[in-house]
């Protein structure tokens, strides 16, 4: 058992291979690295290509020779047994996302609780509201008069590979709707976040009936392991969160099958703040883009200030950005932590270093905090007189960084926020519900808050526009997203 301060919990290091808990075949492990003390909490078995072929077979297996696909009830049930499976964990699973991805305690809501309330419970419901079945009106094709009915299928095998930033939330949301719908999953965690997924195989095994190999956990330190089930032709869908580049490759590798992808990508998302705003009520929000270290696609990293007002609202900006909370994230009075490995905090270093080249003023942070000894954390960053075109404005660069732009008019401000590969999300604060809502509508991108409003949820569907992704994530378009269309002619 491992003890923090937010509380104790005990790691589950076996993967879930058809029904079993099981060691890696070659016997092999790999560390599992606090970011925020630069220690080994512990190993996980590190599978290899031949228990990936193992968990695609069982699979495979599960989905063709069983009735999960078809039997209704029975998912609903399986998923009711789980849901419960992980409240009687839900502190444990707290202190260990805290531990292993390095998330603030005070985060957790986001990373545990929101997920938990309904992830898994929407798509369980919804299995028997869907409409399966639709019948279409009698046809008389080439003169045969028949009756025709639209019916919805699952895909097969789905691959979901998950991302390090929050890596529960994400898994549960696949999870949830690719079973309702009744295919039959290989996860693939990711090597920086291993346990939260294996105690899920663990709660899976142990607590549900859900048939052998309908879902597999394969942790691994390699990504190839993982990239395997884009070449399989036994998996049918690869439902993947994250980065664009990663994104892209997958989409390659699977040109050979025709594989169908779900992606959910990078995001460069723009707070468009109107000129009639409360500037003092509103740029506090801003701070949102140290939560988690910044480690969301979703964050608003780039705010759009009118020119009139732009040193007014510079100086807020700056007030927050120094008055961010950040160090210990099972302090509980802490937002941000550290970044999730020494990589990704190099990276983020990088990102920085770029914007003082390219002639951004960098007005607060950029280092390695000097009084944090361990760990890989950063300060919060604020970049202002940055150009839309400048590295910072364009990359994601997923740390605690915000830079800050000027524009002239409404049209000015759309004109920036659209100029962007990303459509992921964004915000528009006005004192103008009509003003901000006309402008929301117009920028390009799957998901945007106006005046502070949220949109997340598990009936909601999540995805992006250009390079943030192709399809949505949960809602009715994410549930249909795991389903196949077959249209059947027929007599009698």
């Amino acid at each position: 058992m491992i003890e923090t301060s937010v509380g104790p919990f005990t790691p589950e290091r076996r993967m879930l291979i058809d029904g079993k808990l099981v060691e890696a075949a070659s016997g092999k492990l790999f560390d599992n690295i606090n970011p925020a003390t630069e220690e080994v909490l512990g190993s996980v078995a590190d599978a290899g290509h031949e228990d990936m072929a193992q968990a695609v077979t069982a699979a495979r297996r599960a989905f063709d020779e069983t009735d999960w696909s078809t039997d209704h009830a029975f998912r609903r049930r399986c998923l009711e047994q789980l849901q419960e499976a992980l409240e009687s964990e839900r502190e444990q699973m707290r202190a260990e996302l805290v531990a292993e991805a390095g998330t603030p305690v005070a985060m957790t809501r986001l990373q545990l609780d929101s997920p938990l309330e309904d992830a898994l419970r929407w798509p369980a419901g919804y299995i028997e509201q869907f409409p399966w079945e639709r019948q279409l009106p009698d046809g008389n094709a080439f003169g045969v008069a028949s009756k025709r009915k639209v019916v919805k299928e699952p895909q097969g095998v789905v691959g979901a590979i998950i991302p390090w930033n929050y890596p529960f939330e994400v898994t549960v949301n696949k999870l949830g709707p690719i079973l309702a719908t009744g295919n039959t999953v290989v996860v693939k965690p990711a090597p920086d976040t291993p346990w939260n997924a294996t105690r899920l195989g663990r709660l899976i095994a142990e607590h549900t009936d859900i048939p052998a190999g309908v879902v597999n956990i394969v942790p691994s330190s390699d990504h190839l392991v993982g990239e395997a089930l884009t070449l399989d032709p036994r998996v049918d869908l690869i439902s993947f969160t994250g980065s664009t580049v990663t994104g892209k490759r997958i989409m390659e590798k699977g040109a050979a099958t025709l594989k169908r992808v779900f992606l959910e990508l990078g995001g460069k998302s723009a707070m468009i703040v109107c000129d009639d705003a409360d500037l003092a009520q509103v740029l506090p929000a801003a701070g949102a883009v140290c939560s988690h270290a910044g480690q969301g696609c979703a964050l608003q990293t780039r705010v759009l200030l009118p020119r009139s007002r732009y040193a007014e609202g510079v100086a807020i900006l700056k007030s927050v950005m120094e008055n961010i909370p950040y160090g210990d994230p099972t302090d509980p009075d802490n937002i941000q932590g550290p970044q999730v490995s020494a990589k990704q905090r190099d990276r983020v270093l990088a990102y920085i270093h770029k914007g003082v080249d390219e002639g951004a003023e960098l007005v607060l942070g950029g280092r390695r905090p000097p009084h944090l000894g361990k760990g890989y954390f950063i300060e919060p960053t604020l970049f202002v007189d940055v150009d839309n075109s400048m590295t910072i404005a364009r990359e994601e660069i997923f740390g605690p960084v915000l830079t800050v732009i000027a524009y002239d008019d409404d049209e000015d401000a759309i004109r920036i926020a659209n100029d962007s590969s990303y459509g992921l999300s964004g915000g528009v604060f006005s004192a103008s519900p009509e003003r901000a809502m006309a402008i929301a509508h117009r920028i390009r991108t799957g998901s945007i808050s106006v005046n502070g409003g949220m949109w997340y949820g598990a009936d909601g569907p999540y995805g992006g526009y250009k390079t943030s992704g192709i399809g949505r994530q949960n809602g009715v378009e994410g549930f249909e997203t795991y389903l196949e269309t077959k249209l059947v002619g027929y007599i009698g």
